[in-house]
């Protein structure tokens, strides 16, 4: 068993008072140029034949028949980084919304 915890990552942008100002549909459009990401309003994981979905706005990564949930909430990005090409993609999205990554 894994017990190691993922590190989470969040990509943000602030104004001069510190307020985020990343928004759902700067991100939606985004995203919609890259074809390796899909937009879904949940997320759903299965674990020992129990399902949870979250509802929310989730920017859902593919690679390598995984996928990455990026979640926006509150202006934000967040994704939990558990693999150093998550931390590669993290970078590239946050470049492209012109943002910083930060652990949190």
């Amino acid at each position: 068993m894994n017990t190691r915890m993922n590190t989470r990552y969040k990509i943000t942008r602030h104004d001069e008072e510190g307020n985020p100002t990343l928004s759902l549909q700067e991100c939606q459009n985004f995203f919609a140029t890259k074809s390796d990401f899909e937009y879904r309003d949940y997320y759903s994981v299965t674990q020992d034949g129990v399902n949870m979905k979250i509802n929310g706005y989730f920017f859902m990564w593919h690679i390598e028949g995984l996928e990455i949930p990026f979640r926006f909430y509150e202006n934000e990005l967040y994704v939990a980084v558990s693999h150093p090409a998550v931390m590669d993609k993290t970078k590239e999205v946050a470049r492209g919304l012109e943002a910083n990554y930060i652990e949190g």
